[in-house]
């Protein structure tokens, strides 16, 4: 009959069977032939995607003498329930169970082979106990969600030119005339871009091995490895060159992993891990190429960037805000903080809420406000919900998502965890894209190795040329502060300069006292000239020299704020505390000089202990004065005469040079040895420092010699350059 031909040629060329003319509407009838099972099974599809319901191959029967099938049963998507099975499930927790999808549809079209090789229709099922999807809705239903060739060489040559999945659904629904003519989902296209960006590199893989072999031959300390199951290669590679695993050993407290790179946008699944270095640059600890994003993988491969790195965790990791890598990171990183990219979030933001951003301009502002300028849980949570109500989005799904896992993002939540950035209230916290400039959308796996090695030589030029402008040049000071020469000498030229707009940011700043609490432990507010509105409250233990802030500065970033150098300035502390100079940010943070840095260290802690005892002194006898003026007159003489006869104690122990005391001459004498001979070692520490210095200075000199050479070199080859232009010219 019609139908048969009309099905074979389905079969035989189109994805998806549409009869012709009058059978158009044509409805599966007991006795209807097809030339083949295929073409029985497209008619069935194309009657399903018809009348609304997706279609699957539930059973089979096999012919006893070959083997062959002579029996299909096809049936509706719904047909029975799910299978419950408990030895499959029995002590295994299901994290992402899937939605109930069948409810026990009887549709169905069951066919069989006669003996003349056609095939008929034994039986059928008209009713279904659902719903049925309108036409509009059709390509959701999996059985019609096909890609067409036309469609597919569409993908490939947007694909190639760094399209991503949702602009080239954008593309295919203008192209088609509508969401339900393309015949897929986004989902689809994404599925399909990815398995042919899988396809595309399983061949070139094994040039990446190739080159890491080569590398590892070349230097055993280059570390790489591949991920294996089953004895099967899974297309999973990490990598850490020897400068990466000896960079983390320094900078290694703050991590970020990077995954931007994995995304449509470019043809490279590729994932390096950085950080920061003591100038404020991105520093490489290791890279990965990732073809299979699953929780094992990321598992796996932070497990084997910890063997890398002598297994040493993190303070903190910064990732993407995705589920998958959540959960690898908590189980991996159990007691390292977790952030999720803030750049990544306001990025996918504007994406979520475009038609938010067009209908009101000022709600971007708005946002990074409320997220970027809040200084306390209380102020965001206030400020989010008028922001929500404002703009009337408190029901949006992707809000609430990202509000869900605002502990996770949100600075007011992470500033009691160093992260290593210099400012709490900046626009954007991008991950430290350590290739951007280098790897692209067309950038391909054999172009790769060449980009990576560039990227890898500009990176440590930039930090040398960095650490010769830090030990060469010295920055203009801007107050007569012992605080700022000393910082100036300790820290790198970037980390300085951002400590010295802290400093000379106190100069605006008043530090009153507001608790004394307890003995040595006392409350300031702090607060900008003219903005008492806006107060910060510093904590601060005169005796052990420890000061905290409400905006944990600190914390955060590894430098004080203006707020605890105000109120170091108001109570007379003149050097840094040396427990306030982190090592990470200091011009000796590579260094393995020891006596430099022990002799500097009691230098600072002899200054210390000179403002500790000021600090203590002042602090008793303001309390003395403050309980003498809250009693009588009577007790007002007695302190009075109490102080005078302290006077002159204090007069004659200066005049004895400090070696005599008027309670106990023995202590004077164990003292006055103490002393001396802390005045020795510290002389000795000091000849030590001296000689360290001219050493410093010899290597500086030869450090002079050798870039001086570079520069010759870099002079000479220019030249020859051009002397070859103007010979190829000449030529010409």
């Amino acid at each position: 009959m019609g139908a048969d031909s009309s099905a074979a040629a389905a079969a035989s060329g189109s994805e998806i069977y549409l009869p012709d003319g009058d059978l158009l509407d044509l409805e599966p009838y007991e006795g209807m032939e097809f030339e083949s099972e295929e073409a029985s099974k497209a008619f069935y599809n194309s009657y399903a995607r018809r009348v609304g319901f997706s279609t699957r191959v539930s059973s089979s029967r096999r012919s006893r003498r070959d083997g062959a099938i002579i029996q299909r049963q096809f049936v509706c998507a719904k047909e029975g329930f799910r299978n419950h099975n408990e030895k499959r499930t029995k002590d295994r927790e299901i994290k992402r169970p899937r939605m109930i999808t069948r409810v026990g549809c009887k549709a169905s079209l069951s066919v069989k082979m006669q003996d003349s090789g056609q095939w008929v229709v034994s039986g059928f099922v008209r009713e279904h106990n659902h719903e049925l999807v309108p036409p509009d809705q059709v390509h959701c239903l999996r059985s019609h969600r096909q890609i067409s060739g036309s469609a597919k060489t569409l993908i490939d040559t947007l694909q190639a030119a760094g399209m991503g999945p949702r602009r080239i659904m954008s593309a295919l629904i203008k192209e088609y005339g509508g969401i339900s003519k393309v015949g897929f989902t986004e989902v689809d296209c994404r599925n399909y871009m990815r398995n042919n960006r899988q396809r595309s590199m399983e061949g070139d893989i094994q040039l990446l091995i190739d080159y890491l072999r080569q590398k590892n031959s070349e230097n055993p300390n280059f570390f790489y490895a591949v991920q294996c199951e089953d004895d099967q290669f899974t297309g999973n590679v990490l990598w850490a060159d020897p400068k990466a695993r000896s960079d983390f050993a320094y900078f290694g407290d703050t991590v970020t992993f990077d995954t931007t790179y994995r995304s449509n946008r470019y043809r490279l699944p590729f994932a390096p891990i950085t950080g920061v270095n003591h100038h404020g640059q991105p520093v490489l600890f290791g890279c990965a190429f990732i073809m299979s994003e699953t929780e094992a993988s990321f598992v796996w491969l932070f497990n084997t960037w910890l063997t890398a790195v002598s297994g040493h965790h993190p303070v903190s990791i910064t990732t993407d805000h995705d589920v998958v890598l959540r959960s690898a990171v908590m189980q991996v990183f159990p007691e390292t903080r977790h952030r999720f990219c803030k750049w990544h979030i306001f990025k996918k933001c504007q994406e979520k809420l475009s038609h938010v951003f067009l209908k009101h301009p000022t709600f971007e502002v708005d946002f990074h406000k409320c997220v970027n300028l809040t200084e306390s849980v209380e102020e965001f949570e206030s400020c989010w919900f008028s922001l929500v109500d404002r703009y009337e989005l408190r029901d949006h799904d992707w809000l609430q998502a990202i509000y869900s896992d605002r502990k996770q993002w949100v600075p007011v939540y992470l500033r009691d965890t160093f992260f290593a950035e210099m400012s709490i209230t900046q626009r954007s916290d991008s991950m430290n894209s350590y290739f951007d400039g280098y790897i692209n959308a067309s950038t391909n796996l054999q172009h790769f190795f060449k980009l990576y090695e560039k990227a890898l030589e500009s990176r440590n030029e930039k930090e040398v040329r960095a650490d010769y402008d830090t030990m060469n040049t010295s920055p203009a000071l801007k107050t007569p502060s012992p605080m700022e020469k000393q910082a100036s000498e300790l820290y790198t030229r970037k980390l300085f300069s951002r400590f010295q707009e802290e400093l000379f940011e106190t100069l605006t700043f008043m530090a009153s006292k507001v608790d004394d609490g307890d003995e040595d432990r006392i409350t300031y507010q702090v607060s900008k000239f003219g903005e008492d509105n806006k107060p910060y409250y510093v904590k601060f233990n005169v005796l052990k020299m420890r000061a905290a802030c409400s905006c944990q500065m600190f914390e955060f970033s590894g430098l004080l704020c203006r707020h605890i150098l105000a109120v170091f300035r108001v109570t007379n502390v003149l050097t840094l505390p040396s427990h306030y100079i982190l090592r990470r940010w200091t011009r000796n943070a590579r260094s393995s000089v020891v006596i430099e840095e022990s002799s500097a260290d009691v230098y600072t802690n002899y200054l210390e202990s000179q403002t500790v005892r000021y600090n203590t002194l002042r602090h008793e006898a303001f309390r003395f004065v403050d309980e003498a003026m809250k009693s009588s007159a009577d007790s007002y003489d007695v302190a009075l005469t109490a102080l005078k006869e302290a006077a002159k104690e204090v007069l004659n122990a200066a005049k004895n040079d400090g070696r005599s005391s008027a309670f106990s001459n023995g202590r004077n004498k164990v003292a006055s040895a103490v002393q001396d001979d802390m005045d020795k070692k510290i002389q000795q520490l000091r000849n030590e420092v001296e000689r360290a210095s001219r050493k410093c200075e010899v290597y500086r000199a030869n450090l002079l010699s050798v870039l001086k050479d570079i520069e010759d070199h870099k002079l000479q080859l220019s030249i020859n350059v051009q002397n070859i232009k103007i010979s190829m010219k000449d030529n010409l």
